[in-house]
């Protein structure tokens, strides 16, 4: 196993890591929708972007891309938002990997928060 930390995503806020190299897998945290910076993203396509812009730098760190993801889970504040998720989802994941959404509860101002699964094959 081994613990992936990237820069350019911002630092975990609790006893977690940004990624855990495992068995040929690449187990990205959920990715909320604020920069290293600590700027939060106000609405839900500058929140999905972020989310995703981290997750893509997280993969970097491994010499990975979002073409590597094989699985995507999707956490949505507000199932209504999920049109406005999808679109900009679809603009980055063009190898569609397998997804799922569920509508959760999520921490502050957060709308949406992504998590995913990239395999090094």
């Amino acid at each position: 196993m081994k613990i992936i930390f990237s820069e350019k995503a911002p630092k975990p806020i609790g006893p977690y890591s940004h990624a855990v190299k495992a068995n040929g897998f690449l187990f990205v945290s959920g990715q909320l929708g604020i920069d290293s910076e600590g700027n939060v993203k106000r609405n839900i396509e500058d929140q999905t972007e972020q989310c995703i812009l981290n997750i893509k730098s997280i993969l970097e760190k491994e010499g990975l891309t979002l073409k590597n993801v094989v699985k995507a889970t999707v956490y949505l504040k507000s199932m209504d938002d999920f049109q406005k998720m999808n679109a900009i989802y679809e603009k980055y994941f063009i190898g569609k990997p397998a997804r799922a959404c569920i509508g959760v509860g999520l921490i502050k101002d957060f709308k949406v928060e992504i998590e995913a699964i990239a395999s090094y094959d």
